[in-house]
């Protein structure tokens, strides 16, 4: 990030210094902070993560679209992805693209997983961005990913759909060679319920991820990789490098799911973790595949939990268990280095989910603190503030009614480049 920091500050003149305000009612103040955020990150940045402090605010969801539509105007965004199935992407893509479904009703279901379809402010978006889209005066035209795992937490889905995929890419070379191998692979998988089962999730022996069916298609899945790499030249030439990028990515995805598949089936004190893990393992190679697809056409917004874009272990309690892992965005910033950059967001009061005011010396009630607007704050690391006073930061207590609020740390200031901080919530 570029700037100067003035050394040793106390937190409350930090904020005072730094903060960029906004208010959510002004689409014009949240485009000027966008603005000033963007210029301050400097131009090196392909992946900007946004995350939220908790599911189920619409607030948060609206910031996301109006930074989203400022981003796409005027700082050469040319996609967004979130936390939705990668798998089911493509169809809400098709329907932003105008190639498929003639409303949003249509592909609300199927695009989206988690239910996450049905939200309003994610209706207002895919609408803009197909209007966007639809008008001829722009030239650069926007895509939507989904970048989580095919998983829920209820289970994880069938291997076919990533499978197929890649099997149906290979017909364009040899129909008859992928008939056969198609007919191997649908022996193997049968029933998706069987994939599919709730039960698995706490029950090892319902899940047939490490069954001799299971095996075998662990195997196929590597062979459909072997023959992507082996005739690259004549499906790139066939096809282009962007949809083999893209069948080699399926086969990769195809591959993690198995292996999400095998990690349920195995009876172990840290099989929950493991598959927090995976499943944000996997989320950090969706976010790397989507930046290749779009570099040369623009970069990239990403948006999900906090959770999963910070820089830092994450960490959650369930069960009475304390869980930490490697989330996505630690594997983005592995990846990609500073083209990898990330805002994470805090709530100061949510009646409506039980938030309360936050405590009086929490990061929350500092940066709440003399102001009624919204404000992003640069972290810098931590860098020039006072080190002691970061490290004697108290947690405020979390949501009462919403689990999926995380409170800020002092581990806030190097697992995000900025905060974005929103007051109230309704």
């Amino acid at each position: 990030m570029s700037g100067s920091v003035s050394p040793m500050r106390l937190l409350d003149t930090w904020i005072s210094q730094e903060a960029i305000e906004f208010s959510l009612d002004s689409p014009a103040s949240i485009d000027a902070a966008v603005d000033k955020v963007i210029a301050a990150s400097g131009d090196g940045v392909e992946l900007l993560g946004f995350g939220e402090a908790m599911h189920g605010s619409g607030e948060m969801l609206i910031l996301r679209n109006r930074i989203f539509e400022r981003l796409a105007q005027a700082h050469g965004y040319s996609a967004i992805a979130v936390e939705s199935s990668f798998t089911r992407g493509p169809v809400t893509n098709d329907y932003v693209a105008g190639r498929q479904g003639s409303s949003y009703d249509e592909i609300q279901e199927r695009g989206f997983s988690h239910g996450f379809g049905r939200l309003e402010a994610n209706r207002q978006l895919i609408e803009w961005m197909r209007a966007y889209n639809a008008d001829s005066l722009n030239q650069t035209k926007l895509h939507f990913y989904g970048f989580d795992a095919p998983t829920e937490m209820t289970g994880a889905d069938s291997p076919r759909q990533a499978i197929h995929f890649v099997s149906d890419y290979l017909e364009l070379i040899d129909r008859g060679d992928a008939a056969e191998r198609r007919q191997r692979i649908d022996s193997l998988l049968r029933q998706d319920s069987e994939w599919e089962n709730p039960a698995a999730m706490m029950d090892p022996a319902k899940s047939i991820g490490l069954s001799p069916r299971a095996r075998a298609l662990r195997i196929e899945t590597e062979d459909l990789m072997a023959q992507l790499q082996i005739r690259r030249p004549e499906l790139i030439a066939k096809t282009d490098e962007r949809r083999y990028q893209e069948a080699t990515h399926y086969t990769c995805v195809a591959r993690q799911l198995l292996n999400y598949h095998a990690t349920m089936a195995r009876p172990s004190d840290r099989r929950f973790v493991e598959l927090l893990g995976y499943r944000d393992a996997m989320m950090g190679e969706n976010l790397a595949h989507i930046v290749s697809q779009e570099r040369g056409r623009g970069k990239v917004l990403a948006f999900a939990h906090n959770a999963h874009l910070q820089r830092g272990k994450a960490r959650w309690e369930f069960c009475g268990q304390v869980n930490t892992w490697w989330p996505a965005g630690a594997h983005a910033a592995c990846i990609l280095g500073p083209r990898y950059s990330v805002v994470g967001s805090a709530v100061g009061v949510s009646k409506a989910h039980g938030i309360g005011q936050p405590e009086a010396g929490t990061l929350e009630g500092r940066l709440t603190a003399r102001t009624d607007r919204c404000r992003f704050i640069p972290t810098h690391s931590g860098e020039g503030l006072v080190d002691q006073e970061i490290a004697a930061l108290p947690t405020r207590s979390g949501g009462k009614m919403n689990q999926s609020y995380f409170a800020l740390t002092a581990q806030s200031f190097t697992d995000f480049d900025w905060l974005a901080v929103l007051n109230e919530i309704a």
